[in-house]
């Protein structure tokens, strides 16, 4: 066979290991098995289904009617991730720079929701016209559900349940008593994750939307994006960040509590995970159900397209069969995701023990037109998305010779290159000495200043790790940018040597400004490197007492985890 079939793997002592991402990570598809690889490429919030569901798929040593054995194996990504991967595959196969045998191809793609799947049926055909390379979205068969719910404590949720329109209140609404009257002067802070990586953060913007306009979503045009844009920029300005994965958007709400956010566009699943996982003594939360929201359909597509093969398209019919069976739905239904085929049972975590409502009704979005929602993505980067301050602290000291500091410096070209017109950033490095920031911002003339920063690094001295720190949050102190998501994101290879403070100074100087002060300052920390070399519980902790977290870095993943803090912003 003259394609990927080719590539057989042995059976080893007749077990099978999968690899799978993390949620909207890099990382790569499973690598071993029995037989050649059916690859899954699906959105987040199918991450933890796919990893169940393929363990025991496995384990059933499937074949085709030839006899041949294959495997299923899966990685997952935010939802735009999917389909930017897809069709840039394509796209390198249409300028002959790949084959259709190519290995990075999956032979079945999933997207969190109809809106990117519509858009990934838009693009295509852009590039292919005519082909109808991604069948239709009724074509597409469904394998599991999750409603597009508000996340909120349950002492706010009976508040919240008497809101008529919660997205047009936003738009004024300062305190959770301008919603209610018998709420709490409680200041309204939202989250809801980045439109152009993740799917509920795009169904969350074009229910804005439909909510100011008072349009449905699929009768909304152009000029109505222009019209209301300003009101969804109203709603924007309660946000407090936000992120590419909602399960992780989720979760920070729990541990950083209310005063961090208040309410949350997040799936119903979210809510039972958030439910499932409290801590002892830990806040409740539940789902507030709109009138009109979107049901999250997470559907198979299997391309009909050059790079799937018959044979692949023979094991992905057994794979989706199999994933609509009822061993596999109950694991999405474990998981807190309705099932997506008839007559399986809800499960017992869907009830109001687990924050949500099993017989919930509401009135399901169908997408927007195709250029309607690229649209509503422009006009959010542009427009609409809250205005941000970062200040970027890089470790120059002398241990980040050799190929880190190159690496790291790519990287910031990218992040720089990747600035918005709503976003700014001060660039700070560290040795033994703290020179003074360099601002940027995404003007021509901002990102020249920025790369000109980069340019200009060189590894050499020690390491005031702790001392930088309290100077960049000093700085951004005394330069907050109004109405604006303020942060510091540290960047470090080492262990603190040469600073005038401890970690619990340190720490105690952070609180003053973090998010139960009126400044609202996060920290973000990356230690890059091996482990040994820098101190991770140190910088965990400088993360988690500002709402913000810490993630490990090496010169193979600093771009993309540079890239995907960048969307927090």
């Amino acid at each position: 066979m003259v394609n990927r079939l080719k590539r057989l793997l042995p059976v080893v002592s007749g077990t099978l290991t999968l690899v799978l991402a993390g949620c909207g990570g890099g990382g790569n598809f499973a690598d071993s098995g029995n037989g050649f690889e059916v690859k899954l490429l699906v959105g987040s919030a199918l991450h933890h289904f796919c990893d169940e569901a393929a363990a025991q798929f496995n384990q059933t040593n499937p074949k085709l009617d030839s006899g041949e054995a294959f495997y299923m194996g899966c990685e997952a990504a935010g939802s735009g991730d999917v389909v930017e991967r897809t069709v840039n595959l394509a796209q390198q196969l249409q300028q002959g720079a790949i084959t259709p045998e190519a290995p990075e191809f999956p032979t079945i793609v999933s997207v969190d929701g109809e809106i990117y799947q519509n858009q990934l049926i838009y693009r295509m055909d852009q590039l292919y016209p005519g082909q109808n390379y991604i069948p239709a979205i009724t074509d597409a068969p469904l394998l599991a559900t999750s409603p597009m719910v508000f996340m909120v404590p349950s002492d706010l949720a009976p508040g919240l349940r008497n809101v008529d329109d919660l997205f047009s209140q936003l738009v004024t609404a300062k305190t959770h008593q301008d919603l209610d009257s018998s709420s709490p002067a409680q200041p309204v802070y939202y989250v809801h994750t980045a439109p152009t990586r993740s799917n509920s953060g795009l169904q969350t913007l074009v229910s804005q939307f439909a909510s100011v306009s008072g349009k449905r979503p699929e009768d909304l045009t152009l000029d109505d994006v222009k019209q209301h844009q300003a009101a969804v920029q109203q709603i924007q300005t309660k946000i407090t960040r936000y992120g590419k994965s909602t399960s992780t958007l989720a979760k920070s709400m729990v541990e950083n509590g209310p005063f961090w956010a208040s309410i949350g566009s997040v799936y119903e699943s979210s809510v039972i995970a958030a439910n499932t996982e409290l801590p002892p003594g830990g806040t409740r939360y539940e789902a507030v159900y709109p009138k009109s929201t979107f049901t999250s359909n997470m559907r198979a597509i299997v391309p009909n397209a050059p790079w799937v093969n018959d044979q692949e398209k023979a094991a992905a019919d057994q794979i989706v069969d199999y994933l609509q069976s009822p061993p596999a739905q109950a694991i999405a239904t474990n998981l807190g995701l309705r099932p997506g085929a008839p007559g399986v049972a809800l499960g017992s975590k869907f009830s109001s023990s687990f924050g949500v409502d099993p017989q919930a009704s509401y009135d399901s979005y169908r997408p927007p037109a195709p250029e309607v929602a690229e649209a509503m993505l422009t006009t959010w980067s542009q427009v609409a998305k809250k205005s941000s301050l970062v200040v970027v602290v890089v470790d120059t000291s002398g241990s980040m010779e050799g190929n880190k500091l190159p690496s790291v410096q790519n990287t910031l070209k990218t992040y720089i290159d990747g600035l918005g017109p709503k976003d700014q950033v001060a660039l700070i490095d560290f040795d033994s000495d703290i020179r003074q920031p360099v601002l940027v911002d995404g003007t021509p003339e901002g990102k020249a200043r920025g790369l000109q920063f980069v340019a200009s690094l060189q590894a050499d001295g020690g390491t005031r790790l702790y001392d930088s720190a309290l100077a960049a949050r000093n700085w951004l102190s005394e330069n907050l940018r109004a109405n604006a998501i303020n942060a510091v994101l540290i960047l470090t290879d080492g262990e603190d040597s040469e600073s005038g403070i401890g970690l619990d100074q340190l720490g105690q100087e952070l609180s003053k400004s973090g998010f139960s002060s009126d400044q609202r300052i996060a920290f973000f920390t990356v230690g890059y490197g091996k482990e040994g070399d820098f101190n991770p519980q140190a910088l965990e902790q400088i993360a988690q007492l500002n709402g913000g977290y810490y993630r490990k870095g090496d010169p193979a993943t600093i771009a993309q985890l540079m890239a995907d803090l960048q969307v927090e912003f």
